[in-house]
């Protein structure tokens, strides 16, 4: 079984930048598709962006094209989702997941 850890989330300013990494251990060979997902409170999950495993396919919502940008160093067993130009309505717990495997989530705030 592989387990899920996200970190690098917190409080940043409009326009401001997040890089959130999502840790993977246990069963990592086996690791395909990683996908980042958010929840704002009161709304329900949404897809942020997802790759796969060889970096060669990247998915983005429309909301994240431009603005993110996922990747994943398989030698650290970690993929990355880089964040610019935060805007408040970016505010959500942001969840990395593969196959039926979720992480605990990390919080975002964006400040007006």
């Amino acid at each position: 079984q592989v387990r899920l850890v996200e970190s690098g989330g917190g409080l940043v300013q409009a326009g401001g930048s997040l890089r959130l990494s999502c840790k993977f251990s246990g069963r990592t060979f086996g690791v395909g598709i990683v996908g980042w997902f958010r929840q704002a409170q009161g709304k329900e999950r949404e897809s942020v962006a997802t790759i796969d495993r060889p970096s060669t396919r990247t998915n983005y919502a429309d909301f994240a094209k431009g603005r993110f940008t996922i990747s994943r160093d398989n030698s650290k067993n970690t993929v990355y989702l880089q964040m610019n130009s935060l805007q408040p309505e970016d505010t959500a717990v942001y969840y990395c997941n593969t196959g039926a495997t979720w992480g605990q989530g990390t919080q975002v705030t964006v400040s007006a």
